[in-house]
């Protein structure tokens, strides 16, 4: 597929010439046989997903962790032990250490599968269609389906399916505050811009991803899939590369300061034997081995990493009862680190709901409960006045 659009800045150019370079009659609309040759050409209308991980990786991944690998350590230096030992009996506490890790590992495997399935089923419930113009008749179509050169049909309600240059506009406000940021409704228009603007000022295009508040309109498809502004924007969440996380970095360092510790104490306890004990023969050297190992094994926190993945998941359980999918236990953590968050958009973090708190009359002030829009909670009269008075105020100022 061609890495760049159909048409660069397709908003400096009028609806006629975006028509001509486009090969389409907007009366009319493309035929079958055009949708199909471009759709060959340019690809479908959606964003470039990463590639699958298969459950095989996903599961192996759970064990990328500096306490895994020092329990990993504890549970070879223990067979090794207790292969020295003669391997009297079965090696409980290498086999103790191993379920830990392994069920550690299933339970953050598990949940990120079920995360993964619900985010799946998420997007297949909220696949988006479009009305467009095809061979004089109107269609409803999936999005995915849209090729540059489709003609657009936008209502009130609508999804834009791919950024579009309109030819026609009335009263029509679009919602672009997924894209831009930008809380209130964007007017737009037709005409050609005279110069290249940011995107927020391109009022003559929509844009894929944002919807349609207001009046109607008719526009062409100019860009498609990774072509589109939406698609630049996940281009470069693709190439970001990740970071750890600020508990993924303490238990990595926790897990290097043990490692180190483990060692030392080993060390010290086998060169405090070897001082003042009589060490001559291989067994008194064994002797001295087991013991420093066994008491370096006794100070690795087997529970900790399966302690950490537990409470992750509770986590991400509640958050999954507050309707948020968390796909990986670690972002639940991050969201809890977070300590200030700047915006300078209403509405761009919050649900675009305002809310009467507090009403000051001349004979008191009075108190509204609830949230949003629901139709739930009471009027709490504060003033010292005769609430009678109160009241009747607050209905003349409800009724005005």
């Amino acid at each position: 597929m061609p890495d760049t659009a159909p048409i660069d800045s397709p908003e400096l150019l009028t609806a006629d010439a975006i028509a001509a370079r486009l090969k389409v009659d907007p009366a009319v609309g493309l035929d079958e046989a055009e949708v199909l040759g471009r759709r060959d050409r340019w690809g479908a209308n959606e964003l470039e997903a990463a590639a699958a991980n298969p459950a095989w990786r996903q599961f192996l991944a759970q064990f990328k962790s500096p306490l895994v690998y020092l329990l990993l350590v504890a549970v070879v230096v223990t067979l090794l032990v207790w292969f020295l030992d003669d391997a009297h009996g079965w090696p409980v506490d290498a086999l103790v250490i191993l379920v830990i890790v392994v069920l550690n590992s299933v339970l953050g495997f598990v949940q990120e599968r079920r995360s993964e399935r619900a985010a799946a089923a998420l997007v297949r419930m909220t696949q988006a269609t479009s009305s467009v113009l095809r061979q004089g008749r109107v269609v409803r179509v999936p999005c995915r389906e849209l090729v540059p050169g489709d003609v657009l049909l936008l209502g009130e309600g609508d999804s834009v399916g791919a950024d579009a240059r309109l030819l026609q506009a009335n009263e029509l406000l679009l919602l672009e505050s997924s894209l831009t940021g930008e809380s209130l409704p964007v007017r737009k228009g037709v005409e050609a811009l005279a110069a290249q603007v940011p995107l927020a000022e391109r009022v003559n295009m929509v844009f894929k991803g944002t919807a349609v508040a207001q009046g109607n309109g008719v526009a062409v498809v100019t860009a498609t899939g990774m072509n589109t502004e939406v698609g630049t924007i996940a281009h470069l969440l693709k190439t970001t590369p990740d970071e750890l996380t600020p508990l993924q970095r303490e238990v990595s360092r926790i897990g290097q300061m043990l490692a180190r510790a483990v060692v030392a104490i080993a060390l010290i306890v086998m060169a405090s034997m070897l001082l003042t004990a009589d060490v001559n023969s291989r067994a008194d050297w064994v002797a001295v081995f087991l013991l420093g190992v066994s008491l370096a094994v006794a100070a690795v926190p087997e529970g900790l990493p399966a302690i950490l993945s537990l409470v992750l998941a509770i986590g991400v359980e509640r958050m999954a009862r507050r309707k948020a999918i968390v796909k990986k236990l670690s972002s639940v953590e991050t969201l809890g680190s977070a300590s200030v968050i700047c915006t300078d958009k209403t509405g761009t973090l919050t649900r675009s709901e305002m809310t009467i708190e507090r009403v000051l009359m001349p004979s008191g002030s009075s108190r509204f409960e609830g949230v949003g829009y629901e139709p739930r909670g009471q009027v709490v009269h504060g003033g010292e006045m005769d609430t009678r008075d109160l009241h009747a105020e607050l209905v003349r100022l409800i009724g005005a």
